[in-house]
């Protein structure tokens, strides 16, 4: 597809969100108080003219802004006014306007839209026919103005992709089905019905059909069926009224930019294009709009023309419409020729001015010049009559004269006829680095400011595809865009910081410098190679970048550490600011900066002394001198051709001679060239999907196809090895099943068990809806249960197999079944349901069960990655059959390495063990010779000397039928005693002959395993490279390999290559990981005689939780880039395995949540357990929502754009914590989340200047954000939602599960209850959290752990804190106080070491307690946390008094003898009831620097007074609140960790 170059654009705004007080103040928010808002409690009754109000006064007059529409949505205006006092009675103009616009802002918002039209259908038809009638309505008959009818147009877009929905699907399918047919002319329809005999029937039957329908009937059903042909013709009437210059109205242009996204969204999903195409070809829309005035206008007409080229691409997908099978290139090209003969046919017949035309092959006239160059000369009545005789038009009568344009008659036969350049084509051509037409191209890559308003240029992710190539080509396209927006960003950020000025001689000066950008001193093209047979680009580009490493020793590591595929970018900038001007980041920066060129490359290597490319090994690189550093990089052929031929062609200048600067980028945000490479080289393979998921994949056919039960190769009988503890277990697991043991003797009911069940193929019982818990309709069938042994193994305490020890309860065992049967499987996880155990369960059983098949673990975390391997290694799996691919595996908490090479020199290592014990067991049996010097000789050794001492004994000792077998003669003759002796003793137990011949074989098995471990590692001794072992390692020895998602993408080249191999694919965090890269695991093998080889596939996750990172909002929103393919297959209706028993949380915890999933309950430990049924010591509640109000008049705060902060917060969070650790809390089991990047970094700040240095508090086991949180859990978590001016992006209801499912036993969270309350989609969770009073309640006087049941209250009152300053002053007293009393101990002592009560309940050491930081950001330049001002001092009068008390205090040493937390605790809430609490005074700066300093271990009498002081809190003014904690770096996407992260972004 081809793009145009952006016309130069302002730099988009941020949309303001309005604030409460702005809302309260609303005319919309008084009536909803009156009429809808879900808290009124006397509400008026139902009045039309409220509704008409409002869209006159609020909607209309204010042109549809959005603040006004938020608010209403935001009011539940939908929910609780509109739609539940709709009747077609009551419809009206503004009724259904209000509707429509309701719907559009909650696909905006992008929360869920048609919840609402469920609880009351019946209505929705008629609705829906109101609208559809005022969309096509003539202009005369129409009062609805264009505006209006765009936003009907929004509507209907959002109808047609939500198919899904049944209400929806049951309107949208009588627009689109093959009636519509009706609108084609006779011709054209005669000619479609001759293609499919079968469509001819089924016309016939729609005729006869027709006939029995009453007048009015049928005149709704021809309505139906022309609607879209009606609204074409609308569309073309706006489209033909915009003029070729001159002023035109953005209204029009807007109209058509929606119109052309519906036409594309229909001609993107099956059903909808299957009969459409037809009708929309017939009305030659797409001929109509490139001739249009408004496609040729340059700037207003730039996005409907990049939207127009999708049209059309879409219009010639190479797909069959009617069988929806994929064509290939060879069918392309025949249906090309059968368009070019027909035409020539035609002209030979009819018109003997086109003879040559009809008598020339078929490549001289297929171009557009020639089609051109022969139809051109040609009248306009001829050109008509030869499209009326491939009927493309209507034929002329005799003598008519054509009303068509010639200019259009022309277009319609040029554009039909001409070659094509196939898509694969097309795609091999396209450079995959962007360049700067694309990168500044808001249409295409719009900036972080996007509001969901407008319309894109972009490719959608619904819930169909076409093809596979369709799938593969929007996921390439979203993929290559959403790394285009993140490359963009390091540019802007990178050219801001070198500061380019235009020098006094016209060329450019740097006057700042970037650690991740050189200026480059010289730059030259060296290789150009040929291109290959059949292409125009060369195979290769290679230059040479030379740039001055002028700079400090780390940052010249750096760049001397690039390594071979790094990509780095060729920037070309020719400022016009002159020398000292400041930049201004809300301007552009591509004009301030004369940003010329982008071009990327790929690095070969850096360059030696000699002009060669330095190879990366284990040599050590040479040492070169100087700083001028020469780097060989790799182009980009294809853009060069471009280039080029630009250049030869245009005249243009030069790109390659014009490179001044280049950049590199972080290696874990680089990877996105070689994904791209991954899915390119996909699409130029015959991709070899499965048959079972082919259907599935595309979103088509029976979602539940792929299930186990409808899969004809389900097997009957399974081995569930160690997954029940006993029969009863196996029978809570089965529950309704009848269970029949083959095996009457009770003794011997004892897992492991192997259970046969009944099969059923696709063609069986049919079963429930709820087919995925393994209910029948008929009476469940017999469980058929065989108990068997595990074969002795060994003497040895070792050979002992390890055994699961959890007791998987009835969801998790079917979702364990499912796994090991043939097909998908989906298991729904919520927080704490056991996932990972169930996955590790499936893995150790496909393992035994199959032990010829290999496994594939996919995660989307190296972090999820490694806990699955921590628990697949408790399980009885050998170790040599594990391994680790990728980086990460450092992370394992385990002295073992699964890494390639780890498991290369364990297989080594072992080898020399086993050939020891090969030399142990030859000297235990007197062989002479040397037969442990290989694994060959050891073989040998074992045919000739062990076996045949095996079969020796094993005659000696076979019982004849006519005697009693000798129990003693199985020790006598037993050929390995000596061998043996180090085992525990005795080995035979003499006590009944079967016992001890299984011993005996037990034995035999532990030998004959060594000789099996020795042949599978022969090869190592054959493969002398550790590269050629690695590799036969991931070939042939490991079972289950296990990779992240980006390993898999970035490697799927080299794995094809070497061959790799698998049968099964397990995905851990499924709903985490982006559709593409969910799907390239499938294809990292090559099929067997055209088939894959793959039998399962499972897919564990949680779509109910936070989805895929991405990190632009229009591809977040516009184009659904962050659907994974888990929660795409659930939309579908694909069954699914819901765990239903949650072992984390608190009951009352869960109820926070559980409302979001099917039926989530808890296990029983959950209410058993003593630290469930314990209560939080210290606290009223075991979770509470505290209100925090503004403080000094200020509630949250934005120093750079979605950087959110909020003081109060920060501080009343760090407060409690720090209340927590001195009542005893382990630091450990306390973490604190925000929902924003700007508020960690400000509890940080707080924490660092508050507890930095105190061993008394310490730092919390974390302090991170929810989203980063995700898939991890603490005892006790700290919450600041941050926003008092709208919800922001916790409105998605998956942040807020997440949120509130981390902690196990207390959740306190602080945050603008009057925001959050009133927002619909959060109101289970807050209706929960606000019938709890909204002040925090405390107990002071105990301690941790306490005595107290959870719900008991104590006999004394909890003390209520009103605010934020009150708890930090109470914090503060009350240290003072523990301070006091604990100094009459130390000082008797002589020495103040930590305090020993914390330690005495097994809490870790303070100095073990410090809190992670992700990166430490303070040491880098511009960071967040650092701060033009000095730390803020306490008071004079304060610090005196600390000072007076603590001098005091410590001649007072005699009278205490221990100091303990709860002593501390007693005196702290004697001196409350004492004395007044200390008000705050002097606010400390929290924007610090952070200070990651371990606290120290001995602290003496003068460190007591200052930590003291440190702690003190106190009011400083508003402006310096702001000047320390707004000092931010000027782009905070770029510095550290302050970057848009994955866990925030735009939004609104």
């Amino acid at each position: 597809m081809e793009t145009r170059v952006a016309a130069t654009q302002p730099p988009t705004r941020k949309m303001v969100t309005p604030t409460v007080t702005q809302m309260n103040a609303e005319f919309v928010t008084q009536l909803a108080k009156s009429y809808w808002a879900p808290h009124s409690k006397k509400k008026l009754p139902f009045d039309y003219k409220v509704i008409e109000d409002i869209y006159v006064k609020e909607m209309v007059k204010s042109r549809f802004a959005i603040r006004k529409i938020m608010l209403l949505e935001f009011s539940q205006y939908l929910e609780n006014y509109l739609w539940l006092n709709y009747s077609a009675e009551v419809s009206s103009k503004a009724y259904l306007m209000s509707i429509c616009c309701m719907i559009n802002e909650k696909f905006r918002e992008n929360v869920p839209a048609w919840e609402t039209f469920k609880k009351k259908p019946e209505h929705f038809p008629s609705f829906f026919k109101c609208i559809r009638e005022a969309s096509v309505a003539k202009e005369s008959e129409n009062d609805f103005s264009l505006h209006e009818r765009t936003i009907l147009l929004l509507f209907l877009d959002h109808c047609f992709n939500s198919l899904e929905v049944d209400l929806i699907r049951g309107q949208i399918q009588q627009l689109i089905s093959l009636p519509m047919w009706i609108c084609l002319q006779p011709s054209r329809l005669e000619k479609e019905l001759k293609k499919t005999q079968k469509l001819r029937k089924f016309w016939n039957l729609i005729k006869k059909t027709d006939e029995k329908m009453d007048e009015k009937a049928r005149e709704i059903a021809t309505q139906e069926r022309k609607f879209l042909w009606h609204l074409i013709q609308r569309f073309l009437s706006v489209l033909q009224s915009i003029p070729a210059t001159g002023p035109v109205s953005m209204e029009k242009i807007h109209y058509c930019e929606r119109f052309i996204e519906l036409m594309i969204d229909l001609e993107a999903l099956l059903p909808t294009r299957r009969w459409f195409n037809t009708v929309l070809d017939d009305a030659h829309l797409v001929v109509h709009c490139y001739l249009s005035d408004l496609f040729k206008r340059e700037q207003e007409g730039h996005l409907f023309s990049q939207l127009l080229d999708m049209l059309k691409f879409y219009t010639g997908f190479e797909i069959n419409d009617q069988t929806g099978n994929a064509l290939t290139e060879n069918e392309m090209t025949t249906i090309h020729y059968d368009h070019i003969t027909s035409l020539q046919r035609a002209a030979f017949a009819h018109f003997p001015e086109l003879y040559n035309f009809a008598l020339s092959n078929v490549a001289s006239v297929d171009t557009r010049e020639s089609l051109v160059k022969c139809f051109g000369s040609l009248s306009p009545s001829t050109l008509h009559q030869v499209a009326s005789y491939l009927c493309l038009l209507p034929a002329l009568s005799e003598g008519e004269e054509t009303k068509y344009d010639r200019q259009l008659l022309l277009e319609l036969l040029v554009s039909r006829h001409e070659r094509r350049i196939s898509q694969i084509q097309q795609l091999n051509q396209m450079p995959l680095y962007p360049t700067e037409k694309i990168i500044w191209d808001e249409n295409i890559v719009p900036t972080e400011y996007y509001s969901g308003e407008g319309c894109l240029a972009l490719p959608k992710l619904n819930l169909q595809f076409l093809t596979l190539h369709d799938y593969l080509l929007r996921n390439f396209n979203l993929f290559r865009l959403e790394s285009t927006y993140e490359i963009r960003q390091d540019i802007e950020d990178i050219v801001c910081r070198l500061k380019p000025w235009q020098s006094e001689y016209g060329g450019v000066v740097f006057g700042g410098w970037a650690r991740m950008a050189q200026p480059i001193v010289a730059f030259s093209v060296v290789e150009v190679a040929k291109p290959n047979i059949g292409e125009n680009w060369p195979t290769r580009v290679r230059a040479d970048v030379t740039i001055n490493l002028n700079v400090r020793d780390q940052i010249k590591d750096e760049w001397e550490g690039l390594r071979k595929h790094d990509v780095c970018f060729l920037i070309t900038l020719r400022p016009m600011l002159l020398y000292g001007t400041k930049i201004d980041r809300r301007q552009s920066i591509v004009e301030q900066t004369g940003l010329m060129y982008v071009r990327g490359c790929e690095i070969q290597g850096m360059l030696d002394d000699k002009g060669r490319v330095i190879e990366e090994g284990p040599e050590p690189k040479p040492k070169l001198k100087g700083d001028a550093r020469t780097y060989r990089v790799f182009l980009d052929p294809n853009q060069y051709q471009q280039d080029m031929t630009n250049t030869i062609q245009n005249r243009a200048e030069d790109v390659y001679e014009t490179f001044n600067v280049i950049m590199r980028r972080k290696p874990k945000e680089n990877n996105f060239k070689a994904v791209l490479e991954t899915i390119r080289k996909l699409m130029n393979t015959d991709c070899v999907v499965p048959d079972w998921l082919h259907d599935i994949i595309l979103g088509y056919g029976d979602p539940g196809s792929a299930h186990y039960s409808k899969m004809p190769n389900q097997i009957p009988s399974l081995d569930f090895n160690d997954t029940f503890l006993s029969l009863d277990h196996l029978k809570a697991c089965f529950p309704g099943y009848p269970v029949k043991v083959t095996v009457d003797d009770p003794s011997l009911h004892k897992a492991p068990f192997r259970i046969t069940f009944p099969v059923y193929g696709g063609k069986g019982k049919k079963r429930k809806e709820d087919n995925e818990e393994g209910t029948f309709q008929d009476e469940p069938p017999t469980l058929i249960v065989e108990p068997h042994v595990i074969p002795n193994r060994g003497p040895y305490p070792y050979n002992q197999p390890k055994r699961n020890t959890i007791q998987f309860t009835a969801t998790q065992t079917e979702a364990i079944r499912a796994g090991m049967q043939p097909g998908l499987t989906m298991v729904v996880g919520p927080p704490g349901t056991g996932k990972t155990d169930v996955a590790v369960q499936i893995i150790s059983n496909l393992y035994h069960n199959f032990p010829e098949q290999r496994t594939l673990i996919v995660t989307h975390s190296n972090q999820a990655l490694n806990q699955l391997f921590e628990k697949i290694m408790a399980l009885d799996i050998d170790e040599r059959h594990l391994l680790r691919l990728g980086h990460g595996e450092e992370a394992l908490e385990t002295e073992k390495d699964f890494s390639r090479y780890g498991r290369v020199n364990y297989v080594l290592a072992r080898r020399l063990e086993l050939l020891n014990e090969v030399g142990r067991l030859q000297e235990s049996l007197g062989v002479p010779g040397d037969v442990s010097y290989t694994c060959e000789t050891a073989g040998h050794f074992f045919l000739y000397q062990i076996m045949s001492r095996w079969e020796a004994y094993q005659s000696k000792v076979k019982t004849k039928s006519s005697q009693a077998p000798d129990v003693g003669d199985i020790a006598k003759f037993f050929p390995f005693h000596q061998y043996f002796s180090n085992a525990p003793q005795p080995i035979f137990k003499g006590c009944s002959n079967q016992e001890d011949m299984e011993i005996a074989e037990g034995c035999f098995r532990h030998v004959k395993k060594i000789f099996t471990q020795l042949e599978e590692f022969r090869a190592f001794e054959l493969l002398r490279s550790g590269l050629d072992r690695s590799k036969y390692l991931l070939v042939k020895e490991a079972k289950i390999i296990a990779m992240t998602c980006t390993h898999a993408a970035l490697k799927r080249h080299d794995l094809v290559d070497l061959g790799f191999k698998y049968d099964n694919i397990l995905m851990e965090e499924a709903a985490q990981i982006l559709e593409i890269e969910t799907f390239i695991p499938l294809l990292l093998q090559n099929p067997e005689d055209g088939f894959s080889r793959l039998k399962r596939w499972i897919m564990i996750g949680d779509h109910h939780q936070l989805p895929p990172v991405i990190k632009n909002m229009a591809f977040q929103k516009y184009s659904n880039m962050e659907q994974s393919l888990f929660t795409r297959f659930v939309r579908l209706g694909v069954p699914t395995v819901d765990l239903d028993a949650q072992g984390r949380a608190r009951a009352s915890l869960c109820n926070l949540y559980n409302w979001r999933y099917k039926s989530l309950g808890n296990l029983p430990h959950v209410q058993l357990l003593p630290e469930f049924r314990a209560a939080n010591a210290g606290f009223l509640y075991d979770f509470q929502l505290i209100n925090v109000e503004d403080f000094n008049g200020v509630g949250e705060s934005e120093p750079n754009p979605y950087f959110y902060q909020n003081l109060a917060e920060a501080e009343y969070a760090v407060a409690l914590f720090m209340y927590m650790r001195l009542l005893g809390y382990p630091a450990n089991r306390i973490s604190i989340l925000t929902t924003y990047n700007g508020q960690k970094h400000l509890i940080r700040d707080i924490l660092n200047q508050r507890c930095g240095k105190n061993p008394v508090i310490g730092q919390p086991s974390k302090v991170t954000t929810v989203d980063r949180f995700q898939g991890q859990q603490n005892d006790y978590i700290i919450l600041s939602l941050v926003r008092t001016k709208a919800v922001g992006h916790l409105r998605d209801v998956r942040r807020l599960v997440v949120a509130m499912s981390r902690a196990r036993l207390g959740l306190y969270i602080f945050a603008r209850v009057s925001l959050f309350q009133n927002c619909f989609e959060l109101t289970p969770a807050f209706r929960q959290l606000t019938a709890r009073p909204l002040r925090l309640h405390i107990f002071p006087g105990e301690s941790f752990p306490t005595q107290r049941r959870n719900g008991d209250v104590p006999t004394f009152p909890a003390q209520v804190i009103k605010n934020m300053p009150e708890m930090a002053g109470y914090v503060y007293n009350m240290y003072m106080h523990m301070m006091r009393s604990s100094q009459q101990y130390h000082f008797h002592q002589g020495l103040l070491p930590p305090p020993a009560a914390t330690q005495e309940r097994g809490s870790a050491p303070f100095q073990d307690e410090e809190m992670e930081v992700e990166e430490n950001f303070s040491q880098k330049k511009d960071a967040p946390s650092k701060s033009q001002a000095q730390e803020s001092n306490t008071t004079a009068d304060s610090s005196e008094t600390a000072d007076k008390e603590i001098t005091t205090l410590s001649g007072k040493g005699d009278e205490q003898d221990t100091t303990s937390t709860k002593h501390m605790c007693q005196v702290a809430s004697q001196e409350r009831q004492e004395s007044e609490l200390r008000k705050p005074e002097n606010t400390p700066k929290a924007g610090q620097e952070v200070n990651k300093a371990e606290p120290q271990m001995e602290i003496d009498s003068t460190e007591v007074k200052e930590t003291a002081e440190n702690i003190e809190y106190g009011n400083g003014s508003q402006a310096e609140n702001k000047a320390e904690h707004q000092k931010m770096p000027d782009h905070p996407g770029r510095d550290s960790d302050s970057e848009y992260s994955e866990d925030e972004g735009t939004e609104n």
